[in-house]
């Protein structure tokens, strides 16, 4: 049995053979038929961006297009909070990889189209790989020794590493827009504060009417409790109210009309109340045709008999004798 030497150094637990390295990381790798994404060591070994807008950066480069990579779809994908996502996002948009635009539809409801770029826009991208340029046989005939001389054998592709530079810039489709949202979700009302001079007024004062009206408005906190105006809010547009029920809409018609279809994140109570007042203002009523009534009583002039007619005279019976 042989005698151990304790001075012999230990061999490393997990050591890699054909590794030279000595300190740091030590890859291994295995060559990618499928499902992979090629990624640029401009992204990948950025000076600037975060290790989650990189991350981040390589996920969405991952995915097929049209998939969404919406703010609370993301979210909910990663244990990452909605803040710190929202954060890398502004980074890559930043540094050119992301780009948010805002289009309207058709339809004229205005959404966020995304786009992603796997080179940053207007960045500098590697050179291209220079291409071997055969060149042209000479003509006539050749010296022997030149024909006997041996070509250069072709240099071994290498493996791809994730380390490696960039490869060939290829020909890339067209990117496509990227929906921003996981699944439709009710979008905040997001209403400019309207000027005061452009909410409605009433045509006449009426102090019973005005009364009403800063009633209305206090209480709608008890239909929704984020209707909570606070008491010169009240004052403001308590005119606008007023301008409602004078155009002989019901208090349970405002009512309706500003407490309906709320949005699921409620920042501005008032500008959002202002908002309906204005856009919402119904028409006054037309007035109702007036019906010609039956013609007054008269007395007859003859017989004293009572008859309807327009003007006093006769009865029609004296009138026929």
């Amino acid at each position: 049995m042989g005698v151990q030497q304790l001075s012999a150094v230990p061999r490393a637990d997990g050591a890699v053979s054909g590794s030279t390295a000595r300190y740091g990381v030590v890859h291994v790798n295995t060559r990618h038929t499928s499902h992979f994404t090629v990624v640029g060591n401009h992204l990948a070994q950025h000076r600037q961006l975060s290790l989650l807008a990189m991350g981040l950066a390589v996920h969405i480069q991952s995915l097929p297009d049209g998939a969404r990579i919406g703010i609370r779809f993301l979210a909910a994908r990663f244990p990452e909070s909605e803040k710190r996502i929202a954060d890398a996002l502004r980074e890559l948009e930043a540094a050119g990889y992301l780009e948010r635009r805002r289009e309207r539809l058709d339809s004229g409801k205005v959404v966020t189209r995304t786009v992603f770029y796997n080179q940053p826009k207007g960045g500098v991208t590697a050179p291209p790989r220079p291409i071997r340029v055969q060149p042209l046989p000479k003509s006539g005939p050749e010296p022997r020794a030149a024909a006997a001389e041996p070509q250069p054998a072709p240099e071994p592709a290498a493996e791809p590493q994730a380390s490696a530079a960039q490869p060939e810039p290829e020909p890339e489709p067209e990117p496509a827009a990227v929906e921003p949202r996981s699944q439709p979700v009710s979008q905040p009302e997001f209403q400019p504060k309207p000027d005061p001079a452009t909410l409605p007024v009433p045509l006449t004062d009426d102090p019973d009417r005005l009364h009403a009206a800063t009633a209305l408005l206090a209480g709608l906190r008890r239909h929704d409790h984020r209707l909570v105006l606070s008491q010169g809010e009240v004052q403001r547009l308590a005119p606008a109210v007023a301008a409602w029920l004078e155009r002989d809409a019901g208090p349970d018609s405002v009512r309706t009309a500003l407490t309906a279809g709320l949005p699921g994140r409620l920042t501005h109570a008032a500008g959002l109340v202002a908002h309906r007042l204005t856009a919402l203002l119904p028409p006054p009523l037309p007035e109702e045709p007036t019906e010609a009534g039956p013609d007054p009583f008269q007395t007859c002039e003859d017989c004293d008999r009572a008859f309807r007619a327009a003007e006093p005279g006769r009865c029609r019976d004296c009138r026929d004798e």
